[in-house]
């Protein structure tokens, strides 16, 4: 299973101070060489975190892939137009929001979404949707005409212990109806090194985002440790 490094908190630790440092490129490029096979930024309306520079400079220097979060709006589309990324992710965003909080409900915005993947495709670059596991938001991002779906596992993470074998097993079936649809499988959101396991387990999933409890034990242990911890939980058996 493959890993894709958020590196958002790189840039918030940046922006809290308007600084020159952490600078996300230098962490994309550590997080490659321990192993992440991709390199994930949410770029949003407001700029919290990543700016239009980062996606750009990344875009140059990174070996792997480039997957850039983004709303599905006319602006973010035109800059994943013109910067080209390997893989957009379309997500909801909430201008009062700490972090992306369910996933996108494709169903209700089925035009917006629907535009935002044909420029994108007609652009080169594939296409994946952040979504619930809910059988509906998986058919409907494959007729919007997706490459992919990240299934939201935040509520699987956030659940109480006795009742995540549930929220495990809608995320596995919204996996397998992917699947069965022909659009490749991610997943991500409030996974962490202890949580992991169970849907690196699951079939059909390709490959896990993951960002904050990377960057977190980072902040303690190094940026390369923390990426290798987890390349070797995605790995194992």
């Amino acid at each position: 299973m493959r890993l894709g490094l958020n590196i958002d908190h790189i840039a918030t630790i940046r922006q809290a101070r308007r600084a020159r440092e952490p600078e996300p490129v230098t962490a994309a490029l550590i997080a490659e060489l321990a192993g992440a096979e991709g390199i994930t930024v949410h770029l949003r309306g407001d700029r919290r975190h990543i700016q239009d520079r980062d996606v750009e400079l990344l875009r140059q220097v990174i070996a792997t892939r480039l997957n850039i979060e983004m709303a599905a709006t006319r602006e973010m589309v035109g800059i994943a137009c013109r910067v080209k990324p390997d893989q957009t992710t379309l997500v909801p965003e909430r201008p009062d929001e700490v972090t992306t909080t369910g996933g996108l409900d494709v169903m209700q915005h089925e035009r917006a979404v629907r535009d935002a993947v044909t420029a994108c495709r007609a652009a080169g670059i594939r296409v994946s949707i952040f979504v619930d596991a809910v059988p509906g938001q998986v058919d409907a991002s494959r007729a919007a005409g997706a490459d992919a779906i990240e299934i939201n596992t935040g509520p699987y993470a956030e659940a109480p212990e006795r009742g995540r074998e549930a929220h495990l097993a809608r995320v596995a079936l919204a996996a397998a109806r992917a699947a069965e649809a022909g659009l490749e499988v991610l997943a991500g959101h409030g996974l962490n090194y202890i949580n992991v396991t169970p849907i690196v387990r699951l079939p059909h999933i390709v490959e896990l985002n993951i960002g904050h409890a990377i960057i977190a034990r980072a902040a303690l242990v190094g940026l390369d440790r923390a990426v290798r911890e987890m390349v070797a939980l995605l790995k194992a058996p």
